[in-house]
């Protein structure tokens, strides 16, 4: 699945009471019904998600983790860190003793999922409604059947095997021992239930009681050090973003163990240099932006880690006198050496809905991997994520697997704040891409003067190991620049993730939202 985002693209939505902007078209009705119905962006982000659970299960579940930034007009900023940690007889000697060198597919990826916790404590915070109502969507697809989209079907028939290989996977989520097809109608009976249960009883009734122990066995089965006292201790946590100002425009984002803060260094980095003098699908625009992401991403493998853990300080790794340390590294005509390990002082949804008092929610949730560890309840049908993969089993990193501690995370919503105010509610998806992703659609939009669906449909640049990987659509002059500068270039085989996005026009009064068309992405508004 492949196509040429040089290419026109689609329009923005433009809207005057409310807008929501989900990976699916589905989820994006679920909000925008809420939203008509006297919800709040809160309201309307959990309905949303929770039906994104259901008619997307490849990419996010019930089983995984969650962000989310809250933002209302003359308030703070509300962050919450939905991710879930490691059991607390985790234990890393046991690990290495048994040769084990990362954690990879093993059943130690798995870690009690966080974002139940956390959907209640949204809708507790900033919501009208409760689980029991915001949930409703969500059961309704589940037991009552919904159409494949055709990204979805494409996703989920890539992924047969790893579903063939556990029993409460093939049973819930194949059908006749196939994927479906674009258009099948299906269902999720046992999933249905499970919804029920949380929505008539609460988030506790999923960390606790038969849920609990259906999850605690199924993950004792294969050797797993969590217990059902770990899903019954699991809370989530309200944090403060983070943030860094960049030509005059404040980006939050969760603070660690979350991975966006390398997305505020990679701006830092940045803004010693003219962006606006080069071309923005030219090779050196390409090629300054990844040796900052490359930069960028080795500040975050050495550092980013459980904000108990981390040993140096987040302010450290953004002060702006480091960025222009690291700034003075990039050479504009070649690919620099990194330094190993850079300090100061020496597969995801992503939805965000707006609403008419302009409380603004980023929101973001994963199973990590393609249906996660591949693992499935086979009472409740709840697939299990495998963010615990992100830990690393490296001796003294503050990242190493151990009892209780949440791993580094991939998924990070975004706002971007002007004045005080919210200018805009984005996120984009694909894992390890997601902190570049940000960068892109601010540089686009900020030094480039795109609108929010310009910014997203452009082609993105990435690099995987020693390889630049770039989209279609990328001009072939400036694959050439790479390669001349030392890029070892490939065509990306998939576009990487997607994105969502909505820009608040204060002076005009209305909402201004783009969405992916690499997915299945819509944005509505009314």
């Amino acid at each position: 699945m492949s196509r040429d985002f040089q290419l026109p693209g689609r329009s923005p939505v433009i809207s005057c009471e409310g807008m929501a902007a989900t990976s699916h078209p589905l989820a994006t009705l679920a909000a925008v019904d809420v939203l008509r119905a006297g919800g709040t962006a809160a309201d309307a982000a959990i309905a949303a998600v929770a039906t994104l659970c259901v008619v997307e299960p490849a990419m996010t579940g019930i089983g995984g983790d969650c962000y989310c930034l809250v933002s209302q007009p003359g308030k703070p900023v509300w962050g919450y860190n939905g991710s879930g940690r490691a059991g607390a007889k985790a234990s890393y000697e046991a690990l290495r003793a048994r040769g084990m060198t990362e954690i990879g597919d093993s059943i130690h990826a798995v870690t009690v999922p966080g974002a139940l916790d956390a959907w209640e404590a949204v809708l507790k915070g900033y919501g009208r409604f409760g689980l029991d109502r915001a949930l409703q969507p969500a059961i309704k697809y589940a037991e009552g059947g919904f159409p494949v989209a055709a990204r979805v079907a494409w996703d989920w028939g890539r992924y047969v095997g790893k579903l063939k290989a556990v029993p409460g996977a093939a049973k819930h989520y194949l059908f006749n021992g196939a994927a479906p097809k674009e258009g099948d109608v299906i269902r999720f009976p046992a999933l249905a239930t499970t919804l029920k249960t949380i929505a008539a009883k609460g988030a506790r009734a999923f960390y606790e009681g038969e849920i609990a122990e259906d999850m605690a066995a199924t993950v004792a089965a294969h050797g797993s050090f969590l217990t059902v006292e770990d899903f019954a201790r699991h809370r989530g946590d309200a944090v403060t973003p983070i943030s860094a100002n960049y030509r005059g425009l404040d980006l939050l984002e969760i603070p660690p163990n979350g991975q966006g803060l390398t997305a505020l260094v990679m701006l830092n980095i940045l803004e010693n240099f003219d962006l606006k003098a080069l071309d923005p699908l030219g090779p050196e625009r390409f090629h300054l932006v990844l040796e900052a992401a490359r930069l960028g991403f080795a500040v975050r493998d050495t550092h980013i880690a459980d904000a108990a853990h981390m040993r140096t300080p987040v302010a450290d790794l953004l002060d702006k006198g480091f960025a222009k340390e690291l700034a003075s590294l990039i050479d504009m005509k070649k690919r620099a050496k990194l330094p190993p390990a850079p300090t100061p002082g020496s597969n995801t949804v992503y939805l965000t809905v707006v609403d008419k008092d302009r409380m603004a929610v980023s929101f973001i949730n994963s199973l990590y991997s393609h249906f996660g560890l591949g693992i499935c309840t086979e009472k409740t049908g709840i697939m299990l994520t495998n963010r615990g993969s992100c830990f690393t089993l490296e001796p003294d990193h503050p990242n190493t697997f151990g009892p209780g501690k949440r791993p580094l995370h991939t998924i990070i919503p975004a706002l971007a704040m002007r004045n005080g105010r919210c200018d805009m509610s984005f996120g984009v998806m694909g894992a390890h891409y997601q902190p570049m992703g940000h960068v892109h659609i601010v540089l686009n939009m900020l030094d480039y003067g795109m609108d929010v669906q310009q910014a997203i449909d452009a082609p993105r640049f990435f690099f995987e190991g020693e390889k630049t990987v770039v989209e279609n659509g990328t001009p072939d002059l400036t694959i050439e620049g790479l390669k001349a500068r030392g890029h070892d270039v490939v065509m990306a085989t998939s576009p990487w993730g997607g994105a969502q996005t909505i820009k608040i026009d204060w002076d005009r009064g209305v909402l201004i939202g783009g969405s992916e068309p690499r997915k299945d992405g819509c944005a509505l508004g009314y």
